[in-house]
């Protein structure tokens, strides 16, 4: 059971005001403060367990970042023409983290990419971020965190990788379902062969999306 010390969000901190802020000025014109405030204390449960309070306000604030990109694309997609995939696996660990930095690297910025869970672990796998730091892509930065419904319908694409139903469906969106090994446990040569697998299907995405692959990883 979570630390209740870690479930509640301090509204009344300078730290959860400054994120409040920083966050309604750069959606100023296209989120209200009431839903930045509500994704952010959503975001903020969603990623409570073992971490310091700290912590999990600077991860919320990430997510809600992310969360509210996904919203302004949803009520604009006539007139964003950029693809969107969202990689989604049990803990958005390992395949899922892997798979969105080689969409980050070899997109270049011309997709977005957003990545989740149904169950998130507490950390993202380190065989998983070894293996990629082997090809030059570094993703200690980021942090496994649960799918939400906002990203789910701001992509065109959903890539499963062994969630299932809880991955959750939606309407208009288009899913694809990639039968990966799960490299939780696994040796790293193993790790090493399902992250080459991995790049190959993101390239041939990419290539289905119309989006050209960045100089120097053709």
């Amino acid at each position: 059971m979570n630390d209740p010390a870690h479930t509640a969000l301090n509204t009344t901190s300078s730290a959860y005001h400054s994120v409040v802020e920083m966050l309604v000025s750069q959606f100023r014109g296209t989120v209200n403060r009431e839903t930045i405030e509500r994704l952010l204390a959503d975001s903020y449960r969603s990623l409570t367990g073992s971490r310091i309070p700290t912590f999990t306000l600077t991860l919320a604030e990430r997510l809600t970042r992310d969360r509210l990109h996904a919203l302004v694309r949803v009520d604009n997609r006539a007139a964003d023409a950029m693809p969107s995939v969202l990689f989604l696996c049990v803990h958005n660990a390992g395949r899922s983290q892997m798979a969105a930095g080689w969409f980050r690297q070899l997109a270049a910025g011309r997709a977005l990419v957003f990545s989740g869970g149904s169950e998130p672990a507490e950390h993202i796998n380190s065989a998983a971020v070894e293996a990629m730091r082997e090809v030059g892509i570094d993703i200690t930065e980021e942090f496994p965190k649960p799918w939400t419904e906002e990203i789910v319908r701001a992509a065109d694409v959903v890539v499963t990788m062994g969630c299932g139903d809880a991955c959750g469906v939606y309407p208009g969106v288009r899913y694809v379902d990639w039968e990966l090994d799960d490299p939780a446990g696994q040796p790293i040569d193993t790790v090493r062969r399902i992250r080459d697998d991995i790049r190959q299907r993101v390239r041939t995405l990419l290539d289905e999306l119309g989006v050209p692959v960045a100089e120097g990883h053709s």
